[in-house]
């Protein structure tokens, strides 16, 4: 992954027997209007034998990566973690707005830390983040308690902090409803994620995607 202020062509790719590697860009701002565009690599690997779904940048991915742009004056000096990063393009975008980013995936070590949900070592608890992004890390309902029980105690570290994730609505809205009454979080921000997509970006993805904002529910119980 590597990220640049210059055009390249994306889409580029190469193809053995075992592997297909193919270069996706991802571009944010028009450098034409603003200093502050830039553009994002990834190099995405499909093998051929087995899947490994954080090898790719998924349309979930595309639209957080969006917002977090659109959003920009929140990122600015924040520190921010991304979990189950795989690709990682909404941490990197977040990260070239001047956050402090720290990526995580699922029982995986990545350069700055592996975390497993539901989990507890000493690294977690070092982390305090202000804003938690997720793309699509609602998609394995077996997972979603440990999910929720990191995202709950990562809220708890900071004040005011904030879960902003995105996901496809074959997730199950009702079960996250659910969850986040058990662990006492709640929604803040329901977004259609196609809402504020530019149709250039709309246009190449597919599905019914969901951004929700979360917050601790600090209101007393009744």
């Amino acid at each position: 992954m590597e990220s640049s202020d210059e055009d390249e062509p994306a889409g580029a790719s190469s193809q053995s027997d075992q592997h297909m590697t193919t270069t996706s860009r991802h571009h944010f701002g028009n450098a034409r209007d603003s200093g502050d565009a830039f553009s994002i690599t990834i190099i995405e690997t499909r093998q051929s034998m087995k899947e490994d779904y954080g090898l790719f940048v998924w349309p979930c991915s595309v639209v957080l990566a969006e917002y977090v742009w659109q959003q920009r004056s929140r990122f600015l000096g924040a520190s921010v973690v991304e979990l189950g990063a795989g690709t990682s393009l909404p941490g990197l975008v977040a990260a070239k707005l001047g956050s402090d980013v720290t990526l995580t995936d699922n029982a995986v070590r990545l350069e700055v830390l592996g975390l497993t949900w539901g989990m507890w070592d000493a690294a977690v608890f070092n982390l305090k983040p202000k804003i938690i992004l997720g793309a699509d890390v609602l998609y394995d309902t077996n997972a979603f308690d440990d999910l929720f029980a990191t995202v709950t105690f990562l809220l708890q570290n900071t004040l005011g902090s904030v879960f902003i994730t995105t996901y496809h609505n074959r997730s199950g809205h009702h079960l996250i409803e659910f969850l986040m009454v058990k662990w006492g979080l709640k929604c803040v921000k329901l977004l259609d994620g196609f809402s504020f997509m530019p149709s250039d970006k709309a246009s190449g993805l597919s599905g019914s995607i969901q951004l929700a904002e979360i917050v601790l529910n600090c209101e007393p119980v009744k």
